[in-house]
């Protein structure tokens, strides 16, 4: 099928890139301006930001809790933006969808961005994180059922790498790991997938496009190679938490992630790969509001409260 009509409207009003050189500052500036007011939000019982006091140190959280049961399963949410944008406030309205459909306790994190943080920073962050939940699953209404990491894009890069770091520290308490439209390879040669070539243009996310929006995250030490970098090159899958793999139609990253899911498969994780007819690169965050996206948050919540 065709991209979605009403994605294509708005793609339609993007100006192409002009080849200007990337200003963190000023976009991250631009994301903010566009963050929408509170009143419009989905309200939830309880939204609180603290700080969480983890073995990377004081990282900043908001913390979602969907109603007043006395315990939820905890969903840790870790937002994309190419690994230098994106805020707890530009994806608060996923963060608060997810809660919203899974019944779970959502978790979103501040982590650290590059260029200012080098590798590893935001990664252990987030990682920091998840084992704080564990560590003060009590304080924090975790019912010690269902802890899950979940991430868009470059949030579903550190979701991945999360998973298999939990796995080679025989961290058991991870249960799911759910994967929107995410960046598995960084290295961004385009014969590499054929999805890079069929959706290299007009899409929103190009492919021209991917190398200088994660310079900013490959000059601060992070290596292409290394599978906690670009988690498809991790040569021993099994044994990771079952996953949930969503990727979009149009969008370059798709046969990455597919193949991932593919991989997971044969190594004998649970998993299940759904792939968005008429979507690009990013819908969960930017398109939600249509019925056929929002879909992705039903599905979520049916992938971490099967029985």
């Amino acid at each position: 099928m065709s991209i979605h009509p009403e994605i294509a409207k708005i793609l339609a009003m993007i100006p192409a890139p002009d080849g200007s050189p990337l200003d963190p500052v000023a976009m991250r500036a631009g994301e903010a301006a566009h963050v929408g007011p509170l009143a419009d939000r989905l309200p939830m019982f309880k939204v609180e930001d603290i700080n969480a006091d983890t073995a990377a140190g004081q990282v900043p959280v908001r913390i979602y809790t969907p109603d007043a049961a006395d315990s939820h399963g905890v969903l840790v949410y870790v937002h994309g933006g190419a690994f230098f944008l994106g805020s707890l406030d530009t994806h608060d309205h996923v963060a608060r969808a997810l809660a919203k459909e899974t019944g779970h306790k959502v978790i979103s994190v501040g982590y650290r961005l590059s260029p200012e943080a080098l590798f590893p920073a935001g990664l252990d962050d987030c990682y920091a994180v998840l084992r704080w939940v564990a560590e003060n699953g009590q304080n924090l209404g975790w019912n010690s059922q269902n802890l899950a990491i979940a991430g868009d894009s470059s949030g579903g890069t550190f979701a991945a790498a999360i998973a298999a770091k939990a796995h080679d520290d025989e961290f058991t308490a991870l249960t799911h790991q759910i994967l929107f439209y995410p960046s598995l390879d960084l290295d961004f040669d385009v014969d590499r997938y054929p999805s890079m070539r069929e959706n290299a243009v007009g899409y929103g996310l190009e492919t021209a496009g991917l190398a200088p929006f994660n310079s900013f995250y490959l000059n601060s030490g992070a290596n292409p190679a290394d599978p906690l970098v670009s988690p498809i090159k991790r040569a021993d899958v099994s044994g990771l938490a079952p996953a949930l793999v969503i990727t979009a139609e149009f969008d370059p990253l798709r046969d990455e992630g597919e193949l991932y899911a593919k991989r997971l498969k044969e190594a004998g994780v649970e998993t299940t790969l759904s792939r968005y007819a008429g979507a690009n690169h990013g819908f969960v965050q930017n398109f939600s509001w249509i019925p056929e996206f929002a879909k992705a948050f039903v599905e979520t919540g049916a992938f971490l409260n099967k029985g």
